[in-house]
């Protein structure tokens, strides 16, 4: 068993088993299937974020190991992805509560608890309206940059998020959306639960996650020029050495297609890379 609280946490469940009260927390209850549950609650004036996870059984365990993916059978990976990126010096939430008990991963029950990032905004919202309506361009500029330096941070580092969609990035908005520029633009990487943390980034994942991120940016009004920048900042290179590395983003272009007709059920049209 391994519990680790901060001082808030600790002195608000002070005298009670803290998985007993994990299990029982109120608050705003944002998911709960799947053996896991998220809740939002509140110390005093400060908000936090609970994920309890409750163990997903045998059956889920088997059904994942046949397709090839590894189960989420607990928080450790959040908590431990959470550390990596502070190490990385990449923004994301801040863990102040963790706990596991059992052996058994299709009966382990665990919790993470972060505070709440206030004042955000997630970049599917912030862009949902770009194609009809675009920003200026030094901020599209500036999101493009800082989106494919992240990307770049954790890949480089054995970091793979696995659901690395622009809803799992967070702008903060602190200053008035209205008021959001280049110089003050701000991104957060959250819901880390199914992240990976390795030495080293197998590229069958770094192809996911950048699949993933381009299918999710493909309704905002991206120009080819917008894609070739992301390619750039993202390969530290050029366009020349973008060129010669078409092979490997072709891949991140089939990918994204598979998610789309996933998704949709047909082909998307459109597409700024092919």
């Amino acid at each position: 068993m391994i519990v680790h609280l901060d001082r808030v946490i600790a002195e608000a469940w002070a005298g009670d088993d803290p998985f007993a009260q994990a299990q029982r927390q109120q608050g705003k209850v944002f998911r709960d299937k799947e053996g896991r549950r998220t809740v939002r609650f509140a110390v005093g004036a400060r908000r936090y974020f609970l994920k309890l996870h409750r163990g997903v059984g045998w059956g889920e365990v088997l059904k994942n190991l046949l397709q090839l993916r590894l189960p989420v059978v607990s928080a450790r990976n959040e908590w431990r992805a959470i550390a990596k990126l502070h190490e990385l010096g990449v923004p994301t939430m801040t863990a102040v509560g963790y706990g596991h008990r059992g052996f058994n991963p299709a009966k382990r029950l665990s919790f993470l608890i972060t505070e709440e990032l206030r004042d955000t905004l997630s970049l599917e919202d912030l862009c949902a309206d770009w194609a009809r309506h675009p920003p200026c361009f030094a901020l599209k500029r500036e999101l493009i940059t800082q989106v494919a330096e992240i990307a770049r941070t954790l890949h480089e580092n054995g970091v793979n998020h696995r659901d690395f969609y622009l809803c799992h990035l967070l702008a903060d908005i602190s200053l008035g959306r209205e008021n959001l520029n280049r110089k003050n633009l701000r991104l957060y990487v959250v819901d880390l639960h199914r992240a990976q943390v390795r030495r080293k980034t197998p590229k069958r994942w770094i192809v996911k996650d950048l699949g993933g991120v381009y299918f999710s940016a493909l309704g905002i009004g991206l120009t080819s020029r917008d894609v070739l920048r992301f390619m750039r900042v993202y390969s530290r290179t050029n366009t020349r050495g973008v060129m010669n590395d078409l092979a490997f983003w072709s891949k991140v272009a089939r990918r994204a297609k598979r998610i789309y007709r996933r998704d949709f059920g047909c082909e998307a049209v459109g597409w700024p890379l092919e």
